[in-house]
């Protein structure tokens, strides 16, 4: 049994939830299940292999709020790592070696960003050689992160400067899919009016429980509508999930107990064959699977859940040969298998499905950002991009379909029992995320497609606060911000 012993300075540093949250992985990005054990000023972490591995905790960093940093390699000692001094050393080796990756691709690297990076390795330096229970060594070491933050964030900004400039040079305005989830109901009059000036695209999300609420009765209704909505107003159709294994998507009549795999098999497959008959022609990429990774419904196994994401392109793709086929993976950095026992990560789960050559075109990263349980911890921009870079490594497009809160109050039309990490979350945070975030979305080439999760927060939605249309249905800063890219760089 591996064992991991960390020190935290001064012992309120980090709270017990963030302290729940940390994990280690290797080199594969791939997250050992651990088992946590937290007393204030130390975590240890057990786990059931004693390799080398980096850590992963979400921390409070001035200026930033509560980002989820990583430490560079450790290996086991008997001797407890300092924390904040092993964070900022990850950090630090993560900005230089991004840095010199894009400066050899051409990057311009700006002056401050050099600039605070030689300050961050010099206070580096002071707080390694320094006491190392004294105050003057945890904040010189904070010192070193929060400087070494500053300019990652710097660094990748300027990345997006210059590849999108780069690339409306090469082609003109971007063709990226920029859109929202419709949600189970039609748009009124004001917010459709909003939504057209925003977003190119749109989701219509043909959930099984809402269309097949008793066996063999189709309600299409809402769904025709969005349809005919979308093609009158020239909006690229994505469509889906036609499986999701989210317990909240499937009907409850679909058995619990007994064979129920095989049943589940039977009837998912006759809805996708009836959503797909019906819409073929008229959905430009069908979104065959969605949360295949995380899905809880009826605790299915790993293969089970791989065969019936491998049925649903498979049967999109045998009756729609001409529409683009993705699915969904939750939780694209797999905090979860921290806590879980699934030995197939969702990169992996992802590949093997494209190898199989069932049809699958794309795959689409769900990041609903800053919730706990079932949510993506807090990245920075420069683990975002390595993420990104990651995942387009498969060489597939990539779709991303976010959710970010503008509150951390509780939220009476949330239908996941989720909170927000962090207590600064408000309408103008969720709107200076998308003014640093999108922009990068929009200087990869790999991402042709950035999808918001749920619009409208004033009816029943998945994430708390995560809308662009407040309880009170006034549009949120984050819309007008969003329409504004989409002036400025799209199609």
């Amino acid at each position: 049994m591996g064992l991991m012993r960390l020190t935290i300075s001064p012992p309120d540093r980090i709270t017990e939830e963030m302290a729940r949250q940390a994990y280690l992985c290797g080199l594969d990005r791939v997250p050992w299940r651990g088992w946590n054990r937290w007393t204030p000023g130390e975590l240890v972490i057990q786990r059931a292999v004693s390799e080398s591995g980096n850590l992963h905790i979400p921390w409070p960093v001035e200026g930033h709020g509560l980002v989820t940093l990583s430490t560079a390699t450790l290996r086991e000692r008997a001797e407890p790592y300092r924390l904040p001094l092993e964070l900022a050393r990850g950090k630090i080796s993560q900005v230089r070696n991004q840095l010199a990756e894009w400066e050899m691709l051409g990057l311009a690297v700006p002056d401050p960003v050099r600039h605070k990076l030689r300050e961050a390795i010099a206070s580096l330096g002071d707080a390694a050689v320094a006491d190392q229970e004294s105050a003057a060594s945890v904040a010189t070491a904070e010192k070193a992160l929060r400087l070494a933050v500053d300019a990652a964030v710097e660094l990748v900004s300027a990345f997006a400067e210059q590849a999108i400039a780069i690339r409306r040079r090469t082609s003109g305005k971007l063709n990226v899919l920029w859109g929202g989830d419709l949600g189970s109901t039609v748009l009124d009059d004001y917010v459709a009016g909003q939504y057209l000036q925003t977003f190119n695209a749109a989701i219509i999300p043909l959930v099984w429980r809402e269309v097949e609420a008793r066996e063999g009765e189709f309600l299409w209704d809402i769904c025709d509508e969005q349809m005919a909505w979308c093609r009158t107003h020239g909006l690229t159709i994505c469509a889906g999930p036609l499986v999701d294994l989210d317990s909240r998507a499937v009907p409850d009549w679909v058995p619990a107990s007994g064979n129920r795999f095989e049943h589940l098999y039977a009837c998912a497959s006759e809805f996708v064959a009836a959503a797909v008959t019906r819409y073929r022609g008229k959905v430009d990429t069908w979104l065959a699977a969605g949360r295949v990774n995380t899905g809880e419904a009826f605790s299915l196994s790993e293969e089970d859940r791989v065969r019936l994401a491998a049925r649903a392109v498979e049967l999109t793709r045998a009756l729609d040969a001409q529409a683009a086929i993705v699915i969904s993976f939750d939780q694209p950095w797999a905090e979860y298998l921290a806590r879980h026992g699934d030995d197939f990560p969702p990169l992996h789960f992802a590949d093997a499905l494209l190898r199989a050559d069932l049809g699958l075109t794309g795959l689409a990263l769900e990041v609903n950002m800053g919730y706990s349980p079932g949510g993506t911890l807090p990245r920075d921009l420069l683990e975002f991009s390595r993420q990104i870079d990651f995942w387009a490594l498969l060489g597939v497009p990539l779709h991303l379909i976010l959710a970010v809160p503008s509150s951390s109050l509780p939220d009476p039309l949330a239908t996941r029992p989720a909170g927000t990490l962090g207590e600064n979350w408000t309408p103008a945070a969720q709107q200076t995320w998308v003014g640093r975030y999108l922009p990068l979305f929009l200087a990869k080439t790999s991402v042709r497609g950035v999808f918001w999760n749920q619009i409208r927060d004033f009816e029943p939605h998945r994430f708390p606060h995560g809308g662009l249309f407040d309880l009170l249905r006034h549009p949120k800063p984050a819309l007008r911000l969003l329409a504004s890219l989409r002036q400025a760089h799209l199609r």
